[in-house]
């Protein structure tokens, strides 16, 4: 009773905490009655436009190059001190070798997530997940997506993979009383089937008609934002490298059904000799998010190894910075530091080469890294 009580008395302050102009300043998420923490995050990425491009890195508190699991651990913080400001996961994590839930992965989860989000870090998830037919990795490009739309033999199969998903972002709480399920939700960016304008993912370009990979997004937010009730996610469209805007929006599926217009570069990012088309993509990621009122983020990028000891303030940076258009860009996530890969790392590590330059970048007035952010929740 207690609790009931706590749990009232919390949500009667958040009611009264919500700042007189937030209810002017929002506009255009998926969910038409978002939590107040999803409302308020939209509303700061979109108010700090131009100003703030925030560092994310993928795993970040899960693993680095020589741990795995260890509490407080970031190759990032060890590197130059600061934690990223964003922290990407990955939905599979909730599930084991046969596609069902695995509570002990996602309690494990669920601490890194709150740990991050309890500093004020924003938490951005992708799904690299199993093909629904054959029940391999992502990797196998057995046409699947028709059999998980409405209508198709593993449909059901989907829909209870979902539920997974939902009541995990449903458990997502915040504040000191989160351990017990109370205090509001973190705010959760999704960014499932992304690169489908590649094919090396079973849900690419080569392996599912345009109609069937609309249907498959279209019915996704559908089901965990009405079905399911979700209201702490905002659903990112994440492409890889595209040279027109038309390619971008090939399969889009519609304004309706999008909060964050991203993509994904590993190929114009390396050196600045693709300087131009690097900043060419930003300059129409900005362009098409401003027309339709969306939030522009290079959801994916970096440089295997960084061979380039002064790649992010030679490379990266000045493309960020290149002008006004490139610097709505709201957030700029590089992939994961592997403890089971050899060499397979985009992000510094204690006595990396790039280490000064990392601290340059982290150092610009354009970067923010999370002791830097205002509170994105309020």
């Amino acid at each position: 009773m207690r609790a009931v009580l706590l749990f009232f008395l919390l949500g009667l302050l958040g009611h009264f905490m919500v700042s007189p102009g937030v209810a002017q300043t929002f506009q255009g998420l998926v969910d038409a009655d978002p939590s107040r923490a999803t409302q308020r995050l939209y509303n700061n990425l979109s108010e700090r436009s131009g100003e703030a491009i925030l560092f994310g890195h993928h795993d970040a508190l899960a693993y680095g190059t020589t741990w795995r699991g260890e509490p407080g651990r970031s190759d990032v913080f060890e590197a130059i001190g600061s934690y990223p400001a964003v922290y990407g996961w990955d939905v599979a994590r909730l599930f084991n070798r046969e596609g069902n839930a695995n509570p002990k992965a996602q309690q494990e989860l669920r601490r890194w997530i709150r740990e991050g989000a309890s500093r004020g870090g924003m938490i951005v998830f992708a799904w690299h997940m199993q093909n629904p037919v054959t029940m391999e990795n992502f990797y196998d490009t057995t046409r699947a997506v028709h059999t998980i739309i409405p209508g198709g033999e593993r449909h059901e199969q989907y829909k209870a993979q979902l539920d997974v998903v939902a009541s995990f972002f449903k458990s997502l709480r915040m504040g000191p009383l989160a351990a017990w399920g109370i205090g509001p939700r973190i705010p959760v960016v999704f960014r499932p089937f992304h690169e489908h304008t590649g094919s090396w993912f079973w849900w690419g370009e080569r392996h599912a008609t345009k109609a069937d990979f609309i249907a498959l997004w279209q019915f996704t937010v559908e089901y965990l934002r009405d079905v399911k009730g979700l209201d702490n996610v905002m659903y990112s469209y994440s492409t890889d490298v595209f040279d027109t805007k038309e390619a971008y929006l090939d399969r889009y599926p519609g304004d309706a059904f999008i909060d964050v217009l991203g993509y994904d570069d590993y190929h114009s990012v390396v050196t600045t000799a693709t300087q131009e088309t690097f900043v060419h993509r930003l300059h129409m990621l900005v362009e098409m998010a401003e027309e339709r009122g969306k939030i522009p983020a290079l959801t994916e990028t970096g440089v295997e190894t960084i061979p380039d000891a002064t790649w992010w303030t030679q490379t990266l940076l000045p493309a960020l910075n290149y002008d006004d258009r490139t610097r709505k860009i709201a957030w700029v996530m590089v992939w994961r530091n592997a403890v089971d890969r050899a060499n397979h790392y985009y992000a510094p590590y204690p006595g990396h080469p790039s280490v000064p330059d990392f601290r340059a970048f982290r150092d610009h007035p354009l970067i923010y890294f999370e002791e830097e952010l205002p509170d994105l929740y309020r």
